[in-house]
């Protein structure tokens, strides 16, 4: 019987969740600086090649308005999966381990199976947003695309559809809170204990959950930097995706137990 408690203990029980105050967030960007400070040459690597996957990623949306709000958010959809290498990275610094590129790739290896299932939910959602998207669009713009250069004017700034901007705010909004919520600590405690993807999700929206205000002053200091990144055609990336990356660990250890 002890031995039937210890297995439903270890595997279905989700960790204990701290509750942490609403300046906690700052203190994460804190230790996401001083944890790419301490790892140049291994962080920043991870920066380089997101901002130029993220200018891409631009260049493929200028011409497709319509796509454009669709990249952005698809963007920071993967961001948890993308800075896996950061949260390696984080944890050996936390041991007082050393490390380089090579080896915060490779420690991805321990948890390749998970991180592969995750990137395929994510898969998942970034398409189902994507054709959600295009509904929405269909359903409230009648006129012909316009170009990215008259796009916001067109869409934001005439007054003509407010339907259509209430609407993807809405869904995109209550798309972006559920994965946010599920997301946001699942890939380092994925990284940092032997959970599968289903726990780390489960224990990500706990951690959301009781602590609502901190979160919410975390997600929007998330878009904001990203909003910088894109405001700088990438190059502001290549330093603010390390110092989110390693400061998200810095959360999943703040707040899980």
């Amino acid at each position: 019987m002890d031995e039937q408690t210890d297995f439903l203990s270890q595997h279905f029980e989700l960790p204990r969740i701290r509750k942490v105050t609403v300046q906690r967030p700052f203190y994460w960007l804190s230790r996401g600086w001083d944890d790419m400070r301490e790892n140049l040459a291994a962080s920043l690597p991870y920066g380089v090649f997101f901002a130029l996957t993220g200018f891409a990623l631009l260049a493929f949306a200028a011409p497709r308005p319509y796509l454009f709000s669709t990249a952005i958010s698809g963007f920071l959809l993967i961001g948890p999966l993308s800075a896996a290498g950061l949260y390696e990275i984080s944890r050996r610094q936390e041991n007082d381990q050393d490390t380089t590129l090579a080896e915060s790739l490779a420690g991805l290896r321990r948890r390749a199976d998970v991180l592969f299932h995750f990137g395929i939910l994510l898969a998942l959602m970034l398409v189902m947003w994507e054709r959600v998207s295009a509904v929405v669009f269909a359903l409230f713009y009648a006129d012909n695309v316009p170009d990215l250069s008259n796009f916001f004017q067109s869409i934001l700034f005439s007054g003509d559809y407010t339907a259509l901007v209430l609407a993807y705010i809405v869904v995109g909004g209550i798309l972006a809170a559920v994965v946010f919520s599920a997301t946001v600590i699942a890939v380092p405690m994925m990284l940092g204990r032997d959970t599968d993807m289903l726990t780390a999700m489960a224990t990500s929206a706990r951690a959301v959950t009781s602590n609502p205000l901190p979160m919410l002053v975390w997600a929007a200091l998330i878009v904001l930097l990203i909003a910088l990144s894109f405001a700088t055609l990438m190059v502001g990336l290549v330093i603010l995706l390390p110092v989110l990356g390693h400061a998200s660990w810095h959360a999943y250890r703040d707040m899980v137990n």
